[in-house]
């Protein structure tokens, strides 16, 4: 009998332009879609007996090639979404946390996250991670640069300390939309996750499909290099 613990989940959401390409509305009504998915997958993992954090891709440094208009969307799209969700936060019990760069953001968007971090930070259901401006190459050169500057040994566990996440390791990594790909996300913690990919696309992903995904997970046979 498996005895899998699943306490680090982290999804990568794919999708959002071509549910909205299928559909033949432009890509923002896709991500405005998927924003509403958000909020389901975080109601089941608060409510999920095991699962302490949720990490979702939500912008890499990559996205910045995207056009001027879609990233300039995004970027008021997050900025009501989290206003708009802080009930939800709140009704959920899930507190807000972010990993990346994100003073790469607007003032305004800044105070906008600081606040909705600042005002869930008392909750204990779940802590839902967006990862904003991320890129995981880049977080690990910069916290062996730390650590050098300080002088200190880098080591595997002194640099997965050093890391912006609050966890060392993620238990199981799902990406929706088909694509099989890690693209620049938590390469480090990673490294002895459980994947699965789904077709389908992030705007239809529900908890329904993300419950069968996680009755999967704890059936597997994590050996961890042994036998």
């Amino acid at each position: 009998m498996s005895n899998n613990i699943l306490k680090n989940l982290a999804i990568i959401m794919d999708g959002n332009g071509r549910w909205a390409k299928e559909r033949g509305l432009i890509r923002t009504k896709g991500h405005e879609k998927g924003a509403d998915t958000i909020r389901d997958i975080t109601e089941y993992c608060a409510e999920h007996e095991t699962i302490e954090t949720v990490t979702l891709y939500a912008f890499s440094t990559e996205n910045w090639k995207r056009p001027k208009y879609e990233v300039d969307f995004l970027m008021r799209l997050l900025d009501r979404w989290l206003k708009k969700e802080l009930e939800t936060y709140h009704r959920f019990g899930a507190r807000f946390e972010t990993v990346g760069d994100i003073e790469g953001f607007s003032p305004k968007l800044q105070k906008t996250i600081a606040s909705i971090k600042e005002q869930t930070a008392h909750h204990t259901n779940v802590t839902q991670i967006l990862a904003l401006n991320y890129g995981s190459r880049e977080e690990i050169a910069k916290a062996a640069t730390r650590l050098a500057s300080r002088g200190e040994e880098i080591t595997e566990n002194s640099l997965g300390d050093e890391l912006n996440t609050p966890y060392t390791d993620i238990d199981l990594m799902v990406r929706t939309s088909g694509e099989q790909r890690l693209s620049n996300f938590l390469l480090w913690q990673l490294s002895y996750s459980e994947f699965f990919f789904t077709p389908t696309l992030w705007p239809d992903f529900t908890p329904h499909e993300l419950d069968d995904i996680v009755d999967q997970y704890v059936n597997r046979n994590r050996r961890f290099g042994g036998l």
